[in-house]
């Protein structure tokens, strides 16, 4: 028998009510503890650092160990742009759309399809010396000490930094430098597209992507008229956002030794110089990314062909936490499958793995 019942008004009003507070329990409940501030100021005292910033404001950092240097260098970069480092490492995190509402949500879903934290869950003790661990760790402190004395400029629900974290940038954001997310982003929308990398859009995706391209030309004495060597570093990036650079020198008294460009949330320059030499990234295309149309089983969706058997998706669940608005998130849950070749995407032009 079908029933048909009016509520009226006041019950839709009585029904939104009791969304919206369902809404927030489940926000309140999913919102990090805030920081420990006693914690991350005595994780701090075992570093020994000065910071000299010179007539242009740029940081030279000295210290003893490279861990003492990679704290103090973490700690003057927070100075200037913590807000940049903060969002990349919520960015590298999956929990953009925490902050970004739904615009970020794909974003979030890439970390979990490009199994980041499953490659640095799984290699960041195996493939890491504890020294170079060590440095990324101590990185994350001095990132974290800022944080610890300046707790407004903190996002709600921003954790700790740890070693991780930075380990995992470089395996989120490499990718980019030859395009990957740019073929990801066809696939989702059948258009060109990808990652801006640039300011407050940072991350989002964006059918308008800047140019890219970057040149690096070094010249030998024997080609100068004062025969000194020159190396010019001439990398397209934007002014903000997180591949921006950030000037910086840093002296260890172990050896580490160079002034260059470095990257928010990285310890280590990409453009530069030390004592003896010099070197320089560029941004192009080679050709690293194959994309394969998978044949589906018709009697099981979970299953496609891999040398003529049927092989079974690996299959997780991306949780993704979307900021609505005000003190309201929501939590939505997708499929993420992988297959042989690399991660899945399922879209109206077919099913494709990406390698």
């Amino acid at each position: 028998m079908l029933r048909i019942i009016n509520i009226g008004v006041k019950g839709l009003f009585t029904l939104g009510f009791f969304g919206l507070v369902a809404i927030y329990v489940i926000a309140a409940i999913e919102v990090p503890p805030p920081l420990d501030v006693a914690a991350l100021t005595a994780r701090a005292k075992q570093y020994d650092v000065e910071i000299k910033r010179d007539e242009w404001g740029v940081p030279h950092v000295y210290g003893k160990r490279d861990e003492d240097v990679a704290f103090g260098f973490a700690y003057a970069h927070s100075e200037d742009d913590f807000r940049t480092i903060e969002e990349t490492a919520i960015a590298v995190r999956g929990k953009l759309a925490s902050i970004k509402g739904k615009d970020a949500a794909v974003t979030d879903y890439l970390v979990h399809l490009m199994h980041v934290w499953e490659t640095v869950d799984a290699r960041y003790e195996k493939d890491l010396t504890p020294k170079l661990r060590h440095v990324l760790e101590a990185y994350a402190d001095g990132v974290n000490y800022y944080a610890a004395l300046h707790p407004e400029k903190v996002a709600l629900g921003f954790q700790p930094l740890t070693g991780r974290d930075v380990a995992a940038g470089f395996v989120f954001k490499t990718p980019f430098f030859y395009g990957l997310d740019g073929e990801l982003m066809k696939l989702f929308k059948a258009k060109k597209g990808s990652l801006s990398k640039d300011g407050k859009d940072a991350f989002l995706p964006t059918a308008t992507p800047l140019p890219i391209g970057s040149n690096g030309m070094a010249v030998g004495p024997s080609r100068s008229a004062d025969h000194a060597t020159r190396l010019l570093v001439n990398s397209h990036q934007p002014y903000t956002g997180p591949v921006a650079w950030y000037e910086a020198v840093l002296h260890s008294q172990e050896g580490w030794d160079v002034a260059g460009g470095f990257f928010p949330g990285s310890p280590f320059m990409l453009h530069g110089h030390n004592r003896n030499l010099g070197w320089a990234n560029t941004v192009n295309k080679p050709d690293l990314v194959d994309v394969y149309r998978l044949t589906i089983n018709p009697d099981n969706p979970d299953q496609y062909l891999l040398d003529g058997v049927w092989r079974n998706f690996e299959k997780t669940k991306a949780h993704i936490r979307v900021h609505l608005w005000g003190p309201f998130w929501w939590t939505v849950t997708r499929d993420v499958l992988y297959s042989e070749h690399g991660p899945v995407l399922k879209v109206a032009a077919g099913t494709f793995a990406i390698r």
